[in-house]
């Protein structure tokens, strides 16, 4: 029995279920928020504490074994993010303290929360690729409610473009599993990885491999179906705002990962220039659309468009090194994103609109805040000694060995347009003066009781801001050892075989693989 497998998923769900049962107790459920979700912290530095140790980490539920019952797997992949879910999730447990309406907690914000937690945690950790389809939608149910919590215009025409573009990437997605099932008769993801390497119609394998490309590519937010996204992700609350940034479109990220490594390795040379290009054009389009914009969210959502493109590009290259660089970047950008949209929310606060040419002076009246995100914002741009910068070193260093110089040429280039976004916040927000008709009247400034409570407020807000932007260092200062992380994920992406006998057994593995090649 291995708990630490089960219990990411157990957890949040557990504590969705409490949250439900106190539902008019307001304090209760911030209790649940923040306990449970660092609760879910302890367990994924418990997760990623035996993968070090064992390599993988795997339970059968109800004590069936792979293929005939549904197994959850923790390799140093599945690791990772959940012990990123974990950091993740208590931040945002603790800003929402602060900064998540009366109104939102009534309409269900912290069940919501624990409920998309669960569905991003169970999608890490099955091995079943049916199960992997049931969580994405257990996410986007969860997702699809937290959007539009509030019901204001802006959100539900966000929440339109995020739901239609997410079922039909549901569609494909169940439509493959479908067609998957019928040609292997599994839906195991070690079992499937071992039969469609023997399969008689390879061609009919890269047509499911080209689905599921498109169907996680959607969730991802990848060139071209990626308008969603900047559409939708600023008009929520801000504290869901900076849950969808830091998790959503990473779920989709790990699931090409996952399925590319595990279930069409094979297929690799077919589609690597299709994921090669598309990393290139999901790059360019969202670096230019934010260049574009002057609105704090949409431009940081556009930025995790372009993010998105360095994380595929890792996988599109299909080296050990390329595959560790992603993976660092997804890690990376989950951090520094997260925080970005958070302070976003502080300068909101404080100001009163996300409209840059509104905003202003921040730097001398709150050079903490103007210091986390200096070094957040210059982290994602790749600013050396920054976390984002070993990410993005190692992705074009790859590039350079794989000898993919075009698309390497192109990552350099959106990492000097994504400093010009970043300057162009830092300028517009924190370094200029306030313009002179948004300036705050004195007298409206809160005193007294009402003002404690106001700094109190945003103490909570702070501290979670400044443990993130903290990372943003200390990924940078301690890259070695974490790289040495990375490159094992890689290394047991590259090699499949040791995922299929971690699951099914080794016994088995060498018995399918003989009466596989001994078929007619």
């Amino acid at each position: 029995m291995r708990p630490e497998v089960a219990l990411p998923v157990i957890i949040p769900l557990l504590c969705g279920a409490v949250s439900l049962l106190f539902w008019r107790s307001r304090p209760m459920q911030r209790f649940i928020a923040v306990a449970g979700t660092l609760a879910l912290l302890v367990v994924g530095l418990w997760l990623i504490t035996s993968v070090s140790r064992e390599g993988y980490v795997v339970i059968h539920m109800g004590s069936w074994q792979a293929p005939y019952g549904i197994s959850l797997v923790a390799d140093m992949l599945s690791a990772i993010m959940i012990l990123l879910t974990g950091i993740i999730g208590l931040g945002l447990a603790i800003y929402s303290l602060a900064s998540t309406s009366t109104q939102h907690e009534k309409f269900g914000f912290y069940p919501l929360m624990h409920l998309l937690l669960a569905g991003v945690a169970g999608a890490f950790l099955t091995g079943d690729i049916f199960n992997l389809y049931v969580w994405f939608e257990v996410m986007l149910v969860a997702s699809f409610a937290l959007l539009i919590l509030g019901g204001e215009k802006a959100q539900m025409e966000g929440a339109i473009k995020y739901v239609t573009l997410n079922l039909l990437a549901s569609v494909i997605f169940l439509t493959a599993i479908g067609l998957v099932y019928g040609m292997v008769g599994t839906l195991n993801m070690a079992d499937i990885g071992q039969r469609l390497a023997e399969a008689e119609n390879q061609g009919m394998v890269e047509v499911l491999a080209i689905m599921f490309m498109i169907a996680f590519g959607i969730k991802a937010a990848a060139f071209p179906l990626f308008f969603w996204l900047p559409a939708s992700y600023h008009t929520p609350a801000v504290a869901v705002s900076a849950l969808f940034a830091g998790l959503l479109t990473k779920v989709g990220v790990y699931s090409l990962f996952r399925v590319f490594t595990l279930m069409f390795d094979q297929t690799m040379p077919y589609v690597q220039d299709i994921l090669l290009w598309g990393a290139a054009f999901t790059m360019v389009t969202g670096v230019l659309g934010a260049a574009a914009q002057y609105e704090f969210r949409r431009i940081l959502s556009f930025h995790i468009v372009s993010q998105i493109g360095y994380m595929i590009l890792g996988l599109a290259l299909f080296t050990p090194l390329a595959l560790a660089g992603g993976i660092f970047a997804v890690m990376h950008n989950i951090i520094v994103k997260t925080n970005l949209f958070l302070i976003s929310g502080i300068t909101n606060r404080l100001q009163g609109t996300y409209q840059l040419k509104k905003m202003g002076g921040l730097f001398k009246e709150r050079p903490w805040l103007s210091v986390a995100f200096f070094l957040s914002a210059f982290s994602l741009a790749g600013i050396p000694p920054l976390s984002g910068f070993f990410a993005k070193f190692v992705i074009v260093r790859a590039g350079i060995e794989a000898e993919a110089y075009v698309v390497t040429a192109v990552a350099l280039a959106v990492g000097l347009m994504t400093l010009y976004s970043m300057v162009k916040i830092w300028n517009e927000v924190f370094w200029k003066s306030l313009p002179e008709d948004n300036l705050v009247p004195e007298s409206s400034t809160p005193s007294g009781d009402e003002g404690r409570l106001v700094k109190s407020s945003l103490g909570l807000m702070y501290l979670p801001v400044a443990i993130l932007a903290l990372f943003a260092v200390l990924i940078g200062v301690f890259a070695q050892p974490l790289m040495e992380m990375m490159l094992m994920a890689g290394e047991q992406l590259m090699d499949p075989q040791g995922y299929m006998d971690a699951v099914l057994g080794e016994e088995r593995t060498v018995l399918l693989r003989d009466a596989l090649e001994v078929s007619p």
